[in-house]
């Protein structure tokens, strides 16, 4: 059994290959820019200039469009991990505002994609009204405007949006602002992953899924709202974010680390865990997506101390509609902490710290 969700997605080490291939055969992205607050009206008219493309990937595409206003770009979309399709269309709205939110923007309109499974013409026209219903529930909350999107016949339900957003130029969050002695904070539990692969086995509690399920419908913009409190560059805020979804927490983490120069020590005892994720992964129940993230392993330097932790297969598990990931100043990170929990996402928590990188030694250390 494959997994749905964001489990469904390709790994990173294909997805990485692909792309140099394209890279080495074709242009496929203008490079990146430096931003430019203030560029003068020639420079923006037209076609907007690729700020952030293919070249130097992170969680959005970003487009100079106007003035100091950059446009975010980003779309998921995968397979239904649950049955009713009002609640899994709140979630892959969820999920796919994440990137948005991740990058400080504030999202403007978004196109749906749909798959409705084979049926009855009337049983179809319910399914995609239950869907768009929920995505919509998701849309309004975020004052996002649904304006269009494309629907398709086939076995399997599935769903997603392609979102854009607009960012000041001087708030824009990216994976690569991480600085030595800063903490990391991150807003939501782990899990999904392990616990869906054991639904689909028979083998998961009902309220393990239910409060899964109900962590997966947490949007996260007033997280976003909270690192994005004072701008990241006066270093009164997160100075660098991004989503945990598909790659895990330590595969995304590695991205942010890769784009800032940096270490991190993660301390695993203080990583917040969904109900029952730790009896499942236990039992060796994990995502098909599992073995492709467990590669990011690779980086810790010093796994033989860790690897036969209880919870050290969550740090590789695919999440769909995950939390926020974030750096911030030691001084402020208690008190972010209190703030989100008090705004509903009552599993912050401080997880680890940013130190400088040192040559020779793997990036990442995991304490126990």
């Amino acid at each position: 059994m494959h997994c749905a969700g964001c489990g469904a997605k390709v790994g990173s080490t294909a997805l990485g290959r692909v792309l140099q291939r394209l890279n080495s055969e074709f242009v496929i992205t203008s490079p990146s820019l430096p931003l430019t607050p203030n560029p003068h009206p020639a420079e923006v008219e037209g076609r907007g200039e690729v700020i952030i493309g293919l070249s130097a990937p992170d969680d959005c595409a970003v487009v100079q469009v106007r003035g100091d206003k950059l446009m975010l770009h980003t779309v998921d979309y995968f397979p239904a991990l649950i049955d009713d399709p009002f609640v899994f269309g709140q979630i892959a709205a969820n999920h796919s505002l994440g990137d948005i939110f991740a990058m400080g923007g504030t999202p403007q309109t978004a196109l749906a994609i749909a798959t409705i499974p084979y049926a009855a013409e009337t049983q179809q026209e319910e399914t995609l009204y239950q869907l768009l219903a929920g995505a919509l529930k998701i849309l309004n909350q975020t004052q996002t405007s649904l304006v269009g999107g494309h629907t398709t016949a086939g076995p399997q339900l599935a769903f997603g949006l392609a979102c854009n957003g607009l960012v000041d130029a001087d708030k824009l969050l990216r994976k690569g602002g991480m600085q030595p002695e800063q903490l990391l904070i991150i807003t939501k539990p782990l899990g999904t992953g392990t616990l869906f692969a054991a639904d689909m086995r028979r083998q998961a509690k009902g309220r393990w899924i239910e409060n899964a399920i109900n962590s997966m419908l947490i949007p996260n913009h007033h997280a976003a709202a909270c690192f994005l409190g004072v701008s990241p560059f006066s270093q009164q805020g997160a100075s660098a974010c991004t989503d945990v979804t598909g790659f895990g927490l330590l595969g995304h983490l590695l991205e942010m680390v890769t784009a800032s120069g940096v270490a991190v020590e993660l301390n695993l005892a203080a990583i917040p865990v969904l109900d029952g994720a730790l009896v499942t992964v236990e039992k060796g129940i994990i995502s098909t997506l599992h073995p492709e993230n467990f590669r990011a392993a690779a980086q810790i330097h010093n796994l033989a101390e860790v690897e036969k932790h209880p919870l050290f297969p969550l740090l590789f598990d695919p999440q769909t509609a995950g939390g926020l990931l974030a750096s911030v100043p030691p001084e402020l990170a208690n008190d972010l902490v209190g703030k989100l929990q008090s705004l509903g996402y009552h599993h912050s928590r401080i997880i680890g710290r940013v130190v400088s990188s040192r040559e020779g030694i793997l990036p990442v250390r995991v304490v126990i």
